[in-house]
């Protein structure tokens, strides 16, 4: 049985303690390490007695071994055998002593049954997880494929009726038939966020990467964000240091980026402001700078903005907001496929400052 000259903490104690002599012998043995093996008394009997045949051995070659080196044993797993048979999985720790002039070898041991229990069921966790993610990457992109074909048609056949090529149209018709293209692009543009989520979760961005001047992008760019502007009653500047300037990038990724952050600080500017896209050279990198004079972005709130279905408040807004939260997150993922960075700053009240960091095509020229 357990010495009863032992402290009660350690016949009560919720692990298992052991002391054994170097030459195997228990010396003493805890109330709850003989329930683990289901054993009246261990003193006298040799440490075999409880451990597997793969434990016994493993004690001699390295337990012990470590313990006459290093003095201490730390997170050693093995297992005991109860005298049923079972095995008890443990966490072993272990300490070298002397006592009454002989080295003492005391063993705490930790049922291992509770945590592989819950090893098993967060591996489960793991896999349901993951399989939801699967099965919600599938949906939006088989979503977003049936959409997109009949929002195209929608909105093509809107334009060419609102330009009469088929037949005069009065002013009321004209107006219903521009409400139907606003509409079927704003629609289309959720749905292609959606499908850019799908591909960036199920690792498929299709990113092709060259040299490429930043003119070629910004043109290009500048013709859409300059009457969109001007709509919303904003000033556009570009102060760009060499329009020439090559980067490596993708070229339609890029132009989805920055069309990304131009439009969001034109939505999150109010009339008379002032929305600038400028560049500069950093070393091997480019930086090309999206400022606005906006209503900025709180400090507790600047790490969110490029998590998933996260949308930015506007604290004039009414009414639901417009989006689903997909345009920071893909334009950081897509940056991040062209070997670059995008990052933001702000001052609530002052405005924000988003920046893509992109390589440049000849880092030495």
């Amino acid at each position: 049985m357990a010495d009863a000259g032992a402290p009660d903490l350690l016949h009560t104690a919720p692990c298992g303690f052991l002391a054994i002599a170097d030459d195997g012998r228990i010396l003493y043995a805890n109330v709850t390490l003989l329930g683990l093996v289901e054993a009246e008394d261990l003193s006298g009997q040799h440490v075999d007695s409880i451990l597997t045949p793969g434990a016994r051995i493993f004690y001699q070659t390295h337990v012990f071994p470590l313990l006459k080196l290093h003095d201490r044993v730390e997170e050693v797993y093995l297992s005991l055998r109860t005298r049923s048979g079972d095995d008890v999985p443990v966490l072993l720790n272990a300490v070298r002593g002397v006592r009454d002039g002989h080295p003492v070898n005391d063993a705490v041991v930790v049922p291992m049954r509770r945590r592989n229990q819950f090893e098993s069921e967060l591996l489960q966790a793991k896999h349901v997880a993951e399989e939801a993610n699967r099965a919600r990457a599938r949906f939006l992109s088989i979503l977003s494929h049936d959409l997109r074909a009949p929002l195209s048609a929608i909105n093509m056949a809107a334009t060419i009726l609102r330009s009469e090529a088929v037949g005069p149209v009065n002013e009321v018709q004209s107006h219903d038939l521009r409400r139907i293209e606003e509409s079927s692009s704003y629609v289309l543009r959720l749905v292609t966020d959606l499908l850019n989520f799908a591909r960036m979760e199920a690792g498929r961005l299709d990113v092709r990467l060259r040299p490429i001047a930043l003119s070629e992008v910004l043109d290009r760019t500048l013709g859409v964000i300059e009457p969109l502007a001007a709509g919303a009653g904003l000033t556009y500047d570009a102060d760009l240091h060499d329009p020439a300037c090559e980067v490596l990038a993708d070229p339609e990724r890029l132009q989805q980026v920055l069309l990304n952050l131009l439009t969001n600080a034109v939505k999150f500017t109010d009339a008379g402001g002032r929305i600038t896209l400028a560049s500069e050279r950093a070393g091997p990198t480019v930086r090309l700078h999206v400022r606005d004079t906006g209503h900025g972005i709180p400090p507790d709130e600047i790490d969110r903005i490029f998590d998933p279905f996260v949308q930015l408040e506007h604290p004039d807004a009414e009414g639901p907001r417009e989006g689903a939260g997909l345009g920071l997150a893909i334009s950081r993922e897509l940056t991040h496929a062209m070997k670059g960075e995008l990052s933001a700053t702000s001052v609530v009240g002052a405005g924000t400052t988003f920046t893509v960091a992109l390589p440049l095509a000849s880092p030495e020229g």
